[in-house]
């Protein structure tokens, strides 16, 4: 049954558009969003949006700007990596309160004010804590969609199924026919699942990852400092 429009209508703002459109993908998944679903959900015709939204695509690139900025700003107190580590973790909160965010946000070929804004404050963390221009650039680069919260396998695990059997079949399969894969495949499962070795533990790999890319970028800044020490001030 089709949404019925709200019976209080809602002054027409662009937030609100943005903010009805993030709803409905919340509860609805994002191929659910279109112009047409959200002025329903908003209780006007679909035109009225095109005086706020000049399409579909920059109301995807709207509802990412609403869901990077509900991530918390960086702790400035902090040494750059506790406090870059905290912000990413709190990205990929941000992220799997929103699951369908990735995808728009990989899908996207401009950047808007909030994503760079969020970009620049990053960068600013790596140079207020020693790194030059260049390595954090480099830095920048190594990070990658890690700084949004979540990492892109080039080989994505495939869905397993839901019958125990059927996932002891595929284990057995995948033992006998590439048997690396199954010995780390068991090493890295959810305990629930360990003994079929499938299934991974997300967080757990993504803070490893994310520990692994930090502990690097701060071993390459302390090398930076032995091979270019700053020269003492000239008395």
């Amino acid at each position: 049954m089709p949404e019925q429009p709200s019976s209080r209508r809602i002054p027409l703002t662009r937030k609100a558009i943005l903010d009805a459109a993030v709803a409905r993908a919340d509860s609805h998944g994002i191929d659910a969003v279109s112009m047409r679903s959200v002025a329903q959900a908003l209780g006007v015709v679909p035109m009225a949006l095109y005086n706020h939204i000049s399409s579909k695509q920059a109301l995807l690139s709207g509802m990412v700007d609403v869901i990077v900025t509900e991530i918390p700003p960086l702790d400035p107190d902090q040494p750059w990596q506790p406090a870059i580590r905290q912000r990413v973790l709190a990205a990929r909160e941000v992220m799997m309160r929103h699951p369908w965010a990735v995808e728009v946000i990989k899908s996207r070929t401009e950047a808007t004010p909030a994503v760079l804004q969020y970009i620049n404050e990053l960068i600013g963390a790596f140079l207020g804590g020693g790194f030059t221009p260049e390595l954090a650039h480099q830095v920048m680069h190594a990070l990658g969609s890690r700084m949004w919260g979540f990492a892109l396998d080039v080989f994505p695990t495939p869905a397993t199924p839901d019958d125990p059997s059927q996932r002891a079949a595929l284990f057995e399969v995948m033992r006998t026919a590439y048997p690396h894969i199954a010995t780390i495949a068991v090493a890295g499962a959810h305990p629930k699942v360990a003994m079929l070795g499938l299934g991974c533990d997300n967080q757990t790999e993504f803070e490893f990852g994310l520990d692994i890319l930090l502990d690097g970028f701060e071993a390459r800044l302390q090398a930076a400092a032995v091979e270019s020490p700053q020269q003492a001030p000239e008395k």
